[in-house]
């Protein structure tokens, strides 16, 4: 009788023992590009504050664990493997294309779903993984939106195309190299640098030489901005446009006044939308980061969230169906992915750093 008792009692107290769900973030948390982790982090871990504070999912709280892959797709493949050994439900990550593309192979084979927040090489979801998803755009929508724009502002100017070699940068400048030569414009200069490098003199210096008017540079916001620091440095007025890697602080913690002017392609900011307001006004609150990309990573649990209590488990394969089923509302906006796990309808649209801060900008006639 008192192991029946016993056994009673355990059925009763069990489900309240349950352990948190994990979702797993991973992204560059040191390094260059640490500045996106943070965001990545920051997005991330006020989304599951804020569904735990609303009871959680399906009756148990979440636990965010955080991982630093610093952008290198070795760091990224191990920690992919990792995470297999005990799988949380979902990983957000990772935020470099050349980590997010090996993950989600080992990801793929082990069952575990990702949702991406700020990679942007297609090759991340052309892939054909059922298990992939991003909630930012691609680099063929964001390459197109530049190579316009250069057409546009800078009529008769020379144009130099620049990139580091990583898998986002290359992907980006083909892609804006593709739409400047189909709207009728050669670019005068094509290079790349090294990234991680503190002097590009060499660059500047045949950016001079060549009377570079225009700087398309793919890349992260430390050499970006060590690259316009030191143009204007060598008396040079090049301006430098870039992509959605330097809507970033670090790029105007380094160039300070010199960097007004620059521009870059970005996603319509989150943070402007009315409806945002309550959740950036919290993350504030917490002294955490909202610019850049922090409330796609918001957007990326809550869409996963929202699939699971849809599907009623975590179980990876049923809430993909979900997630490819459902019409997500979330701080990036209404999102619905297609059966490639992109997002349908993305746009993208230009920004200027000026005093500090970037503003949208419409080139439009």
């Amino acid at each position: 009788m008192r192991f029946g008792l016993a056994l009673f009692a355990f059925s009763l107290i069990s489900p309240l023992a349950l352990a948190d769900i994990e979702v797993a973030m991973v992204a560059p948390m040191t390094g260059s590009d640490a500045s996106h982790g943070e965001q990545l982090r920051d997005g991330s871990q006020q989304a599951v504050d804020d569904l735990n504070a609303a009871g959680g999912i399906l009756g148990q709280k979440l636990r965010l664990t955080v991982h630093d892959d610093v952008c290198d797709p070795k760091q990224a493949v191990a920690i992919a493997n990792q995470l297999a050994a005990s799988p949380p439900a979902v990983v957000i990550g990772h935020f470099c294309s050349g980590s997010s593309i090996p993950a989600s192979d080992v990801y793929a084979e082990e069952g575990i779903l990702m949702i991406s927040p700020g990679s942007t090489n297609p090759k991340l979801t052309d892939a054909g993984h059922w298990n992939v998803f991003r909630i930012c755009g691609r680099d063929d929508q964001q390459g197109a939106l530049a190579g316009r724009d250069l057409i546009k502002l800078f009529p008769g100017k020379k144009i130099a195309i620049v990139d580091d070699r990583q898998t986002y940068s290359q992907g980006l400048a083909d892609e804006t190299r593709k739409a400047l030569n189909a709207g009728g414009v050669k670019e005068v200069m094509d290079d790349t640098i090294t990234p991680g490098e503190k002097d590009y003199s060499s660059l500047v210096a045949k950016l001079k030489q060549t009377g570079v008017d225009v700087l398309y540079y793919a890349g992260y916001p430390v050499e970006a901005g060590s690259i316009v620091r030191q143009m204007k440095e060598q008396g040079l007025t090049t301006v430098m446009v870039s992509g959605d890697a330097v809507v970033s602080r670090d790029f105007w913690a380094i160039t300070g006044a010199a960097g007004d002017g620059t521009m870059m392609t970005f996603a319509p900011d989150p943070t402007h939308d009315p409806k945002n307001k309550d959740v950036v006004d919290r993350m504030k609150a917490a002294g955490r980061l909202t610019d850049g990309y922090p409330l796609f990573a918001y957007a990326a649990v809550q869409a996963w969230a929202e699939a699971a209590a849809k599907a009623g488990t975590t179980d990876a394969r049923k809430v993909a169906e979900q997630l490819h089923a459902i019409t997500f509302n979330t701080t990036r906006g209404p999102v619905k992915f297609d059966a490639k796990g992109d997002v349908q309808g993305n746009n993208y649209v230009l920004y200027r750093w000026q005093d500090g801060i970037y503003r949208e900008l419409d080139p439009q006639p």
